[in-house]
């Protein structure tokens, strides 16, 4: 009888706290990729999970995120939305205004890039945000929970912008965290099987280090992390996916992180660890050119036996002079060393390049074309996608072309407009602009991986095109948006 009532003492206890824990609502925006939201899991999982239930709502899964938003919205303490620059502003204005139409007394809050950047104006141009996060956002989201809960001043919560009364109010920047020191991230926070589904694939998203040590004048990476680095210990790392992969059973890891191969050694230990774990997935990520030039032959090796198929490896430009202008750090002897060692080892590259930066000259155009053609021919499984300059806000070119009388956007509403991926930038003409809109087409059909009898036909026809930059009456272009039809990004 004494343990029947204890028993049901402690069922009573563990009701009562799920009746008493508080909601905290997550969005991420619509896109078109399906990228796992790995910043609201971050910060998600840093919460109490005795005390908090998190729910990350997506717009990209989601088909109606509104009717999953609702019925919480009576329980949630806060409402947060992560936010790029660019197209997936708009949802999130949209979202982030009916909530707060809904629940006009909770607290709307705003994190990612956009607000790192624009720390003060999506809280100045629209009434119903009221908090943006700055930077890394684990500690600063775990604080700011903390303080919204318990109705404490936020003046003391480095990291964040704020309205009090009339008054915003922008507190001192956080440093980053220890990566180390974050608890293991809880994926069931997300149906993963959504996102497998979605991508057509069953990869995994995992992100191990946050910053940047460079100074690259076109990324904003310098401006929000001050070119600080921060990453996960190998043998922290390697049990992690360890435990993903047993409950997510998936076939491929996509690193998200910004300069995955900063230390040599680290990949070294993180594959020895990936090996002797027995772990049977394949795994892609990025690496400076001359992160990869330093790199041993017996850790190419060892990267490759461990499951690497495929790097990101940013180029830029096939001018060294415009490079240096970059202020990328890279010489393209390494750009074609990283080349030759992914052929061997039958490692597949993507190799970014953009064209249309201020002042660039024909001179520097003519040569990112023609390393865009070497690298091209070297391996079917080498990508040169080619991307028009755009100014990215916090980018020390965007300062400089502002300064000479560049006007960027100048309200929230507005970047959402600003379109990243497609047509060309003030600086490139309209005839450049279709010269490389007909080249990356044949350059991607005559290099590419399709392969069948059409195809044979159109990549010997595309491969002669290039070679001699004959792209008038792109019939086969036609054909193949039939056969296939390009997707649409932002």
């Amino acid at each position: 009888m004494l343990t029947f009532a204890k028993e049901c003492m402690r069922i009573s206890s563990i009701i009562y706290i799920m009746v008493q824990k508080k909601k905290i609502l997550l969005y991420n925006p619509k896109a078109v990729f399906f990228d796992m939201p790995l910043a609201l899991l971050a910060i998600g999982s840093v919460l109490d999970s005795d005390k908090y239930e998190v729910i990350i709502v997506d717009g990209r899964i989601d088909e109606n995120p509104m009717d999953r938003i609702q019925p919480h919205l009576k329980d949630a303490l806060c409402f947060g939305v992560t936010v790029i620059t660019g197209a997936p502003i708009k949802d999130a204005l949209e979202v982030s205004e009916k909530v707060k139409g809904l629940a006009p007394n909770l607290p709307l809050i705003w994190g990612g890039w956009h607000t790192s950047l624009f720390a003060k104006e999506p809280i100045q141009e629209h009434s119903f945000i009221d908090i943006t996060v700055q930077g890394q956002g684990e500690s600063t989201f775990k604080e700011l929970v903390q303080h919204l809960d318990e109705q404490l001043p936020l003046k003391n919560i480095k990291g964040i912008t704020y309205r009090e009364n009339t008054t915003i109010i922008k507190t001192p920047p956080r440093p980053i965290s220890d990566m180390d020191k974050m608890p293991r991230v809880n994926y069931d926070l997300i149906d993963v099987e959504k996102y497998f589904e979605k991508k057509g694939k069953r990869q995994f998203d995992f992100i191990s280090s946050i910053g940047c040590f460079f100074r690259c004048t076109f990324c904003a990476d310098p401006f929000v992390f001050q070119r600080k680095f921060s990453a996960i210990s190998p043998v922290k790392m390697a049990e992690d996916l360890a435990y993903y992969h047993n409950k997510y059973q998936f076939d491929d890891l996509n690193f998200q992180d910004e300069t995955f191969f900063t230390y040599a050694k680290r990949i070294e230990d993180l594959c020895n660890e990936l090996i002797k774990k027995n772990l049977h997935f394949t795994w892609a990520a990025t690496m400076r050119a001359d992160q990869g030039e330093r790199l041993s032959d017996e850790v190419w090796l060892l990267a490759k036996k461990s499951g690497l198929r495929r790097l990101l490896i940013g180029v830029e430009s096939g001018s060294q002079e415009m490079m240096d202008w970059l202020k990328k750090d890279i010489k393209l002897t390494q750009v074609f060393y990283c080349a030759e060692k992914c052929k061997d080892l039958e490692i597949d590259v993507i190799f970014p390049f953009i064209v249309g930066f201020p002042n660039e000259t024909p001179e520097s155009i003519e040569a990112t074309v023609d390393v865009i053609k070497k690298l091209s021919r070297k391996s079917a499984g080498f990508q040169t996608p080619i991307f028009y300059f755009k100014p990215y806000p916090g980018s020390q070119i965007t300062q400089d072309v502002v300064t000479n009388g560049y006007k960027l956007p100048e309200s929230t509403k507005e970047w959402a407009d600003f379109d990243y991926v497609g047509s060309s930038g003030p600086w490139v003409s309209k005839e450049k602009e279709r010269f490389f809109e007909a080249f990356k087409f044949y350059m991607k059909l005559g290099y590419g991986k399709e392969r069948g009898p059409l195809f044979y036909l159109l990549r010997k026809i595309s491969q002669w095109r290039c070679k001699k930059d004959r792209f008038k009456f792109p019939i086969e272009k036609a054909i193949i948006n039939i056969l296939k039809p390009e997707k649409q990004l932002s």
